[in-house]
Parts: structure tokens; C-alpha cells; sequence
């Protein structure tokens, strides 16, 4: 099966979860996760509003009006799912609960800070759980594309937008390559097919050291 970018980054990002874990994803990008997980695997999807056990989207005329994820969109749940109330959400993620915590970001700084909740001057309804999320999530993974729409990369030295948290980020998957973040410095340890170390350099604004093993993605 051919994939989009969008599934091409939600495939990878899949390869970061294990059976068993407990994973909250963003929306957007990080929504398609789930399609690309074995059937078989037993993962408890996480949501801010109240929900641990979330399952796929309902079929149309299906949906339940009392049971949505925490960006207001219909859900269903899986056997063994639960139901609480927001604080206890939040304390969940805020007592690392959470194994891996799969979000959208504006920016990535090469040390790992996150801005990912505002553009100033723009009107959002705000930041939601993505602070705790970046901050207390066991392990945290960006899924972006690699420049925005006026092509600059979001991938920079430093991040010129408000911060979510700083140096939180494990992991970057764009639609260009795989980034890793270990002690502040950003290595490229993965591209796809389609593009090459040249291109990447010169669509990323900061430098990167290559991994010692950097892989090429086929799909």
C-alpha cells in the first residue's frame, strides 16, 4: 500500500509503542497512530478529558454524544476502558503514567525544547494538556512536517515561539527524516527513501550530527 506523508510519519511513529504501554497522542497527525498498529497489540490510548481505553472512530450514525477524546472528537472504547474526570486525567500524566506521549509541534529546537501551542496574534482556545504531557510523559515524540507553509524549517536553533517546555523531546519524525535528541545535541538516525542527507541539511534550520547507524526507510 502506498502512504501519504501524514501515514508515512503515523507508521513510524507506531514502530515507538510497545504492547502493554499507556499512550496519549495529540491531534492531527499524531490521530493516525493508531491505523498502523498491529491488531494484536494491547495499548491503552490516554485522553485529557477522561478516557484510558479509547478505540478506533466510530462508523457514521454510530457515534455516542458523551464519548469524545479530548480534541471533541467521537471515539469509541476498547474492553478494560475507563472513565474519570479531568484532575485525575492530569494526575495520571502528571505522575508519568503515560509511556509515550505522541504530539504536533510548531517548532523543535536541536536541544529538545518544544513550542507547539501558539502562534502570537493568533486566536487558539489553549494549550490543553501539552505542557504536562511534554514535561511528565516517559518518552515524547513530535510528528510534524519539516517546514511550514512559507517553507522554513521547524526544525531550529532556537525556537523563536512561546515554549511549551524546554528540552523535552526524545524524538522527531517529519516527512523528511527521523531525529533524536540525547543530551542536547540532535542526531539524524533515519530518512526516507525519497530524500537524501543534502536535502535534509538544507531544509533544517541547525546543525545535526549523523547517527553511527543511519537507516534509510523504504516505505
Amino acid at each position: 500500500m502506498i502512504l501519504d506523508e501524514r501515514n508515512k510519519m503515523a507508521r513510524r511513529a507506531a514502530e515507538e509503542i510497545a504492547d502493554g504501554m499507556v499512550v496519549n497522542l495529540g491531534i492531527g497527525i499524531p490521530s493516525l497512530v493508531p491505523n498502523h498498529l498491529p491488531s494484536s497489540m494491547n495499548v491503552m490510548f490516554q485522553a485529557e478529558n477522561g478516557i484510558l481505553g479509547m478505540g478506533a472512530s466510530p462508523l457514521s450514525g454510530k457515534e455516542d454524544e458523551n464519548l469524545c477524546n479530548a480534541g471533541g472528537y467521537p471515539v469509541t472504547i476498547v474492553p478494560g476502558a475507563s472513565y474519570f474526570d479531568s484532575t485525575t486525567a492530569f494526575g495520571m500524566i502528571r505522575r508519568g503514567r503515560v509511556d509515550v506521549s505522541i504530539l504536533g509541534s510548531l517548532q523543535v529546537s536541536r536541544q529538545g525544547d518544544l513550542a507547539n501551542w501558539i502562534i502570537p496574534g493568533k486566536k487558539i482556545p489553549g494549550m490543553g494538556g501539552a505542557m504536562e504531557l511534554a514535561s511528565k510523559a516517559k518518552k515524547l515524540v513530535v510528528l510534524m512536517k519539516h517546514t511550514d507553509k512559507a517553507g522554513k524549517s521547524k526544525i531550529v536553533k532556537e525556537c523563536t515561539l512561546p515554549l511549551t517546555s524546554k528540552g523535552c523531546v526524545d524524538l522527531i519524525i517529519t516527512d523528511l527524516a527521523v531525529f533524536q535528541v540525547v543530551n542536547k545535541e540532535l542526531f539524524l538516525i533515519e530518512h526516507y527513501s525519497s530524500t537524501t542527507v543534502e536535502l535534509i541539511r538544507e531544509k533544517t534550520d541547525c546543525n545535526f550530527l549523523i547517527g553511527n547507524n543511519l537507516k534509510t526507510i523504504a516505505y
